[in-house]
């Protein structure tokens, strides 16, 4: 995906990279550029301010797709993807975002137009999305879900 490419080249790191790295280059990054560094230029400080919120929301976002972190709430991704039922989905670009019935949203990325067609035709979107989706796309958590 797109997103994830230019996050990775904003922060200068890859798909290898631990979530301790991660952090550390994040960390150096908003050293740099942090906006109160800038406080003698009000334009400097204007673009210092745009260049970490970029950084910030880069960090983010790989955090939440890196392997550590998946790791780390799979117990949460497993009982939501075998329990809950699928609401409402959408397709945009080549990213299916799925909201389960436990408030839990989760982003698939890299999904291809033909697998979002054929979840909206099966007789069992649950079951489709299981032996399809779950396991075979990179995802995110957007939200946290909350008890049924």
């Amino acid at each position: 995906m797109k997103r994830i490419g230019d996050y990775r080249r904003l922060l200068g790191v890859n798909h290898t990279t631990e979530l301790k790295e991660l952090k550390t280059v994040y960390r150096n990054f908003m050293k740099e550029y942090h906006p109160d560094k800038y406080t003698g230029s009000e334009s400097l400080q204007l673009e210092a301010q745009e260049k970490s919120k970029s950084i910030i929301e880069a960090y983010h976002f790989l955090v939440s797709i890196n392997p550590e972190t998946q790791k780390q709430f799979i117990q949460e991704y497993t009982l939501t993807t075998t329990s809950a039922i699928i609401l409402d989905f959408q397709h945009k670009g080549l990213t299916l975002k799925i909201n389960f019935s436990d408030g839990s949203i989760y982003e698939y990325f890299n999904v291809p137009k033909s697998i979002y067609i054929k979840l909206i035709n099966v007789d069992s979107q649950g079951r489709f999305a299981r032996r399809h989706i779950y396991n075979s796309f990179l995802y995110r958590n957007i939200t946290k879900s909350t008890s049924v």
